[in-house]
């Protein structure tokens, strides 16, 4: 959510029960500002609150020149301090699958371990091994892997400019109100998880196909299918997409106009049974 709009789209997607205090806004509304200054982003975004049990963590995102890979995750415990969340990388994610279990805590030095007995023959000594990850290592892995699973936006208000760079479309005037009742019209806002073979697709479709904006992930390629729920609220105004797959994302757009965002404020987890449910 863009912090110059951010009482207005927190209003938008309050339907779900997940919200925050009038505190708590007031506070994020300035401490944004100065964070975007501070840290000369382009843009500055709420992007949500991953809730532990002695605290919550506050998370801002930080855009650059390209929208897409220009990015960077600070967190906050009281909407007022940003400490920046260091990079997620292939070996602080195994990390964090073998260590970290259960529900955040709230603290960020807090270290999980999990202890790992590996099978031997008879002939070999067993040498457990010890798994350790801090939360603050914790918190980057998972709010990495849930913009890379289920971040949306409609379809055209990114677009690729010739030098490969992604920009907010200026002209985007927002889809339709039955462009916005179909999956096929909202994107990931990731990279793409086969560029070199996407999926394949009718002459007529291919036709239709604009490189300058569809260069992302369409929502109904999801596995496994059903993960979204698209409903329209408030008389009809607003659509509405919420994750089936990661609790506690909402994502909203107004038809006919560019506003558009999204908020996860969850506990953190994957809803890992979600395929055999549907």
């Amino acid at each position: 959510m863009d912090a110059d709009s951010l009482f207005f789209s927190l209003d938008a997607v309050a339907g779900s029960g997940n919200t925050l205090s009038p505190e708590q806004r007031a506070a994020l509304q300035s401490s944004l500002l100065v964070l975007r200054r501070s840290y000369k982003f382009r843009r500055v975004l709420f992007w949500g609150k991953v809730l532990g049990l002695k605290q919550d963590y506050f998370i801002a995102q930080g855009r650059g020149e390209d929208e897409l890979r220009d990015r960077k995750y600070l967190y906050s415990l009281n909407c007022i301090d940003w400490f920046l969340l260091p990079p997620a990388t292939d070996s602080t994610v195994a990390q964090v699958s073998g260590a970290a279990r259960g529900q955040f805590v709230g603290d960020p030095s807090f270290v999980y371990e999990r202890v790992e007995s590996p099978r031997m023959s008879e002939d070999e000594a067993a040498q457990s091994h010890v798994n350790k990850v801090n939360e603050e290592t914790r918190l980057s892995v998972t709010v990495h892997q849930i913009d890379q699973d289920v971040s949306v936006v409609p379809r055209g208000a990114f677009i690729r400019n010739h030098h490969g760079l992604v920009h907010v479309n200026r002209s985007f005037a927002g889809l339709s109100e039955s462009e916005a009742k179909k999956l096929d019209s909202f994107l990931h806002l990731s990279e793409a998880k086969n560029p070199k073979n996407p999926k394949p697709r009718s002459v007529l479709q291919n036709g239709e196909l604009n490189p300058a904006m569809d260069f992302l992930d369409v929502l109904s390629d999801d596995v496994p299918k059903g993960s979204w729920s698209l409903q329209f609220e408030s008389a009809g105004r607003v659509c509405i997409l919420r994750s089936l797959l990661w609790l506690g994302l909402t994502f909203y757009h107004l038809p006919g106009t560019p506003q558009h965002g999204y908020v996860y404020i969850g506990d953190g987890t994957k809803h890992l049974d979600l395929p055999f449910m549907l």
